[in-house]
């Protein structure tokens, strides 16, 4: 029977037959141990001499590192492994050869890791990254699903900026210029006029001269649009949506976690424990007060956070952190004013701890069709280009919430990674364009 080892504890006991590379081996004069990789998990499998052909044996002692095989043999436990289970093989049979493998078990630099990055991807941390990956993308699907959301799809080629920056990748379109889109958001929010509850889940684009270890210049974004929705209700459904996907992985990949070596206690923890909600007021008292105690640049009210101040902030309270109403100045056009001050904007941002930073940011939006469009003009966008989404606000409009959460920011904080590069399975950054 064909199986993969993460099936293997239904199989103990039992002959199976397994695809598989070969990651590394060692040998004795009797028995050779091979570490293999069927694609969903790392095992180890045993070919003892004696119970084997003698070319079957020395065909395994001559392995080489990715050579792929097909192997038959019998499950048994091994608590010693990560998986807890190993192979004890019966006969081999090579498939492909591989030959001069470059990502050998030695160190290599970063670098050299990234130009063989369609390498990389096989050896067992990034495999287990992206097991973590593929497994939020699941929980996300299965979240908004539960929760009667539809999803709908964004262009990728727009004609302006929904941020209104100027940090686009522009491209000819047919004699005009064509942008790769920052955000869904603008178009989720006409999806959610006309469906109630939407999501859109796409690649986004941020032309970011940014070398930081939490930028991408291109990433996936889970931007949800709710009619009806006010911003506190908001903020539950963005709580309850990242308890989901943590609670996700922690049921689905023990194996990528394990061999991550990431802290599942915290995990857990952030799953148990409400997540804190502070004004962008107190964040900046906070930061103010801890100033002389910590190493972080003084911050004034009217200020973004940089990375120190963000993770300061979570890591004070401990778990992750809303940052709420911040300055209108450095927020973008289409977000609510707030109803008793003129200075912020009703809006959030959640911190993830530990030194992740923002994982999502959202707001009520603006309805009001007349102060929309004075802010367009304030922002210097043209009306031409936004006429389309001030139409949402001029054909019943009603009071409507969404947010972002970056996908690779959110694999990155679950996996317990250092580098967000490493979420990607082809990170595209500043100065790397392939593979």
């Amino acid at each position: 029977m064909r199986i993969t080892m993460n099936h293997a504890k239904d199989y103990v006991g039992k002959t199976v037959q397994i695809g598989a590379w070969v990651t590394n081996k060692r040998s004795s004069g009797k028995i050779a141990f091979l570490q293999l990789r069927d694609g969903k998990v790392y095992f180890q499998g045993i070919v003892v001499k004696a119970d084997v052909s003698a070319d079957v044996f020395e065909t395994a002692k001559n392995l080489s590192q990715e050579t792929s095989v097909l192997v038959t043999g019998t499950v048994q436990e091994d608590t010693r492994s990560k998986l807890g289970y190993e192979l004890l093989i019966t006969d081999l049979t090579v498939l492909g050869e591989s030959q001069g493998y470059p990502i050998t078990p030695k160190e290599h630099g970063t670098d050299f890791l990234m130009d063989h990055r369609h390498l990389w991807l096989r050896s067992s941390r990034q495999h287990a990254i992206m097991l973590i990956r593929n497994e939020i993308i699941r929980a996300t699907y299965e979240f908004f699903n539960k929760e009667g959301f539809i999803k709908i799809d964004s262009p990728i080629l727009t004609g302006s900026s929904p941020e209104g920056t100027t940090e686009l990748f522009e491209t000819d379109y047919f004699g005009q210029p064509a942008f790769l889109s920052q955000t869904g958001q603008l178009y989720a929010e006409a999806g959610a006029m006309a469906f109630g509850k939407v999501f859109t889940f796409g690649p986004t684009f941020r032309a970011e001269k940014s070398k930081t270890r939490r930028h991408l210049t291109e990433f996936w974004m889970i931007e949800p649009e709710m009619a009806f929705v006010q911003h506190d209700e908001s903020l539950d459904i963005q709580e309850s949506y990242v308890k989901y996907i943590i609670k996700a992985v922690l049921d689905n990949q023990s194996y990528a976690l394990n061999v991550l070596e990431r802290d599942t206690t915290l995990l857990q923890k952030y799953v148990d424990e409400p997540f804190k909600r502070v004004t962008y007021d107190d964040a900046i008292a906070l930061l103010q007060e801890k100033e002389s105690e910590n190493d972080y640049e003084h911050i004034e009210w009217g200020d973004d956070f940089g990375s120190p101040h963000e993770t300061f902030v979570s890591n004070y309270y401990g778990v992750p952190t809303f940052i709420m109403n911040y300055p209108k100045a450095i927020k973008a056009f289409y977000m609510k004013p707030h109803e008793t001050r003129d200075d912020v904007v009703v809006c959030a941002d959640l911190i993830a701890p530990e030194g992740y930073g923002e994982i999502i940011g959202g707001s009520e939006r603006n309805v009001d069709y007349t102060a929309l469009k004075q802010k367009v003009e304030e922002f210097g966008l043209s009306m031409e280009d936004y006429g389309w989404y001030l139409d949402l606000s001029k054909y019943g409009s009603v009071p409507h919430s969404g947010f972002g959460l970056g996908l690779e920011r959110a694999v990155a904080f679950i996996s317990g990674i250092e580098h967000i590069r490493e979420a990607s399975p082809f990170p595209r950054m500043l100065t790397r364009l392939k593979p």
